[in-house]
């Protein structure tokens, strides 16, 4: 069970003062959530911090827009950038000037609920506001079936079979039971749109607020005189309709955006706050995960997760890193390998040591760029953002002109017409079109292993017409592996693998290393071990000596006294009489690193590019990668400096490519920030991944592969949602103007026409490797 938090925030309610909020004012508090931009002078309340937080009762753009304007009338509110498809919120701070009490309170005051990502309180107050949703939607079914049921022999009843009292009854039972729909059900759509009213804005929920507003109004006229004029306009089984769909729609919504925006966030719920510490005498005390510090030694249970980044030093297991790799494999640990914070234990007991704690971990790193990725906005989503509003006037300046087109004319059609019109148009389809697609885009590559940094790169890649690699750490893993042993005659294969794992098992060396772990895999069973002393002559090779004057060097030709030409590629094996055995070395590509090419290679050519190479080895080694590849014919650049690579890309830019770069040095950065798509591995230099848009963490190529074609096939999807959007408000609004829809109907059509756009958006987290 989870411990709960030792941080307390206040509910957010209106008109709630920065005095409620005093408790997030401590530097422990803020630092769960944020992230410090900007180093001063001085201590931490000189600095600028980046905090992310969560949002509660947004439904659209409009309101992204509001929350956006009350956080950057703080003073010290540096900037807000607010995700209303993610309902979370990126905002930059200056200490010396606020406090987060102020612009949490100034949000409340807005009438928004605010609360930090990281707390367990953000995720227990979600759960609380499912199910007060949860509540108001079960109100209104039940609610609506009862007024159906009351209203039913009104539509069946011939002329003269119901008496007056029976009709009053029934309409004062109706009446009745509406009320639990309009002061419960309907709270939160009235309490949006007097909060976008007393900032001055309009939001989706204004003409919804007004629509339910005036249908109950008009209804209870009807019922109060069931002999005036407006005796039967009798619309309480459509305003309960329309409530229970809209909730229906609202709440279907919330799931899915859930499902688009929530994987990372779940899982980091599941992070221990309190973890097992191990003293002096290795007795296990519990201890809170902020008060963990590199050099401690934990102990991890059996499906606990590892809270830190760490070493083990006691046990054997097997970890689930997919949240970090995409990878689904369990991968083995054991004494000395390294395990990371947000991977599950899986097999058993054991205990480490942690190295990286808090920010510092890869998990919160991953976190981090998460967390920026859904605050950015493509080009085309704040084309829908700027086009919410407007449209919304719209929707009231439609509504008032049907009213009043139709009032000479009959004033219960134009009564009617214009409550249609608040209803059935729908702004969220349109504000929801964009963002969902590449929210859910994001989020399949995020789980093949693949981060986006920036959603507006997803935009930027589907035009992508040509890509350069680096290729050592970018198509190679940076190591070297044995591909080929050659032995003499006089040599027995067996013991030469023997000797050789026995020579290299302490060496740190690289080459040491690849050769070690290769032997180990062609020693047999019965293998006999010798008795030897090695040496490491640095920058040589090793030497052995046996318990009988047996001498073996292991290193490059010199060294071993052979009359060869030096190659940094082949290692050799002599003895006391001469050479026993050559090995042949190579980069190890990556894996799905050949399928992965090829895929790429058919995707630019379809789009009239091509795919460059250019490292800074030699001609020969980088010619020999791209044959490996299966790209012979490759574009290869060899000898690169950081300038030549920045170089290459500007000619390719300047004749009207569009370019993509994948690199993982620090001599990439630079062009990797001049690249219109920037691509780095995880572990490669910070500095690399500041610069990119995507951050490769799968040992893989495979979801570079996958890269282009989901960014196709997501503009493809944002298209089709914005075109649906536009057709269906050009279509219901006529259909209103005329009084052909009841307003039950647009509330249906409207709740169907967001969820038609996210359903569509949800089809690109399926993916094909």
């Amino acid at each position: 069970m989870q411990a709960s938090s030792t941080i307390s925030y206040p509910s957010n309610k209106s008109g709630q003062d920065s005095k409620g909020w005093s408790d997030s004012d401590t530097p422990e508090a803020w630092q769960s959530y944020s992230k410090r931009v900007s180093s001063g002078a001085g201590q931490i309340q000189n600095e600028k911090w980046e905090s992310r937080l969560m949002v509660q009762g947004m439904h659209c753009s409009a309101c992204a827009g509001m929350v956006e304007s009350a956080l950057l009338a703080v003073p010290g509110v540096v900037a807000a950038q607010v995700n209303a498809m993610s309902s979370r919120a990126l905002v930059t701070w200056d200490a010396r000037l606020t406090q987060p009490s102020r612009w949490m309170s100034a949000l409340s005051q807005a009438g928004y609920s605010m609360l930090p990502i990281q707390g367990v309180d953000a995720f227990e107050q979600s759960r609380k506001e499912s199910r007060s949703m949860l509540w108001r939607w079960l109100v209104a079914g039940f609610c609506m079936m009862q007024v159906m049921m009351y209203a039913w022999p009104n539509y069946s009843a011939l002329p003269g079979e119901m008496d007056a009292l029976s009709d009053s009854i029934l309409r004062w039972a109706s009446w009745l039971l509406t009320l639990p729909v309009l002061l419960f059900s309907s709270q939160p759509f009235f309490a949006a749109a007097w909060r976008a009213l007393a900032q001055k804005r309009i939001s989706m929920d204004v003409p919804v607020a007004l629509g339910i507003a005036l249908t109950f109004a008009i209804s209870s006229v009807a019922v109060w005189q069931p002999l005036g004029p407006w005796g039967s306009e009798l619309y309480l089984d459509s305003l309960t309709m329309l409530v229970f769909f809209l909730l229906t729609g609202r709440w279907i919504e919330a799931r899915l955006k859930q499902q688009v925006t929530g994987d990372l966030e779940a899982a980091t719920a599941q992070l221990p706050l309190v973890v097992q510490r191990l003293d002096a005498q290795d007795q296990p005390h519990a201890a809170p995960l902020h008060s963990i510090r590199p050099g401690d030694m934990l102990l991890v249970r059996l499906g606990e997760s590892f809270a830190v980044d760490g070493q083990l030093v006691q046990g054997s297991t097997a970890a689930d890193e997919s949240l970090l790799t995409g990878e689904s494999q369990p991968v083995n640990k054991s004494v000395g390998d390294s395990v990371v914070a947000g991977s599950v234990n899986l097999l058993a007991t054991v205990r480490m040591r942690a190295t990286r704690v808090g920010e510092d971990t890869r998990f919160a790193q991953i976190a981090q760029l998460m967390s920026r990725s859904e605050n950015d906005k493509p080009v085309v989503v704040q084309l829908a953002d700027r086009m919410a509003g407007p449209f919304l006037w719209c929707v009231l300046a439609l509504a008032m002109g049907a009213l009043l087109y139709w009032w000479p004319l009959d004033p219960h059609r134009a009564v009617l017409s214009a409550i249609t019109v608040l209803i059935v148009t729908c702004p969220c389809a349109l504000a929801l079109a964009a963002p969902a697609a590449f929210l859910s885009s994001a989020s399949a590559l995020a789980r093949a292993g693949l981060l986006t940094r920036k959603l507006s790169a997803i935009e930027r890649m589907a035009q992508v017409t040509s890509m350069v690699f680096d290729k050592t750490g970018t198509l190679t893993l940076g190591r070297l592996q044995v591909s080929d042993a050659h032995f003499s005659p006089r040599s027995n294969e067996s013991q030469v693998w023997s000797l050789v794992a026995q020579m290299t098992a302490d060496s740190l060396h690289p080459v040491s290393q690849s050769l070690h772990a290769h032997a180990l895999q062609k020693c047999t069973s019965e293998k006999r071990q010798m008795a030897i002393k090695v040496q490491e002559v640095v920058g040589a090779g090793l030497v052995a000596q046996g318990d009988q004057g047996q001498v073996w060097r292991l290193g490059h030709a010199e060294f071993c006294g052979l009359q060869l030409s030096s190659n940094e590629k082949q290692v050799y094996l002599c003895d006391n009489k001469g050479w026993l055995a050559s090995f042949d070395l190579q980069e190890a590509l990556r894996p799905y690193a050949q399928q992965a090419i090829s895929l790429l290679r058919q995707s630019l050519a379809a789009q009239g590019g091509s795919l460059t190479i250019a490292s800074g080895d030699q001609l020969t080694q980088v010619r020999k990668i791209a044959r490996q590849l299966g790209a012979p014919d490759a574009y290869v650049q060899a000898g690169c400096q950081a300038q030549d690579k920045l170089v290459i890309l500007q000619r390719m830019r300047a004749s009207g490519q569009v370019v993509a770069m994948v690199g993982d040095g620090i001599n990439d950065a630079p062009v990797l920030a001049a690249a219109d798509v920037s691509i780095a591995p995880a572990h490669g230099a910070t500095l690399a991944m500041i610069k990119s848009d995507f951050v490769l963490t799968a040992e893989s190529l495979q979801p570079l592969a996958l890269l282009q074609p989901l960014a196709i096939r997501t503009m493809r999807i944002v298209r089709q949602n914005l075109w649906w959007a536009l057709a269906y408000n050009m279509v219901s609004v006529p259909l209103a103007w005329m009084g052909w829809l009841e307003p039950w109907m647009a509330g249906l059509g409207m709740a169907v026409s967001s969820l038609l756009v996210l359903l569509n958006a949800l089809r690109l987290r399926s993916i094909h490797h």
